[in-house]
């Protein structure tokens, strides 16, 4: 589950599904769709809630995505 933080997030995902860019986990695994997101009122604050899912274990993070389903 890859996890990142983007101000476009529409943009971010075709750039990762098209060409390949940005992090290294979709040079070896193709982007299927976006199945989570948070709005943030700033960068700083989306980094922090960022770092803090990325030290979830898999299982917890399957957890988050179906509290919110």
């Amino acid at each position: 589950l890859y996890t990142g933080i983007t101000n476009d997030l529409e943009k971010r995902f075709k750039a990762h599904q098209e060409l390949k860019t940005g992090a290294r986990f979709f040079r070896i695994s193709e982007p299927a769709s976006i199945v989570y997101q948070e709005i943030h009122d700033s960068r700083s604050s989306a980094t922090k809630r960022e770092i803090e899912i990325k030290k979830l274990s898999r299982q917890k993070k399957l957890d988050l995505l179906c509290t919110t389903l």
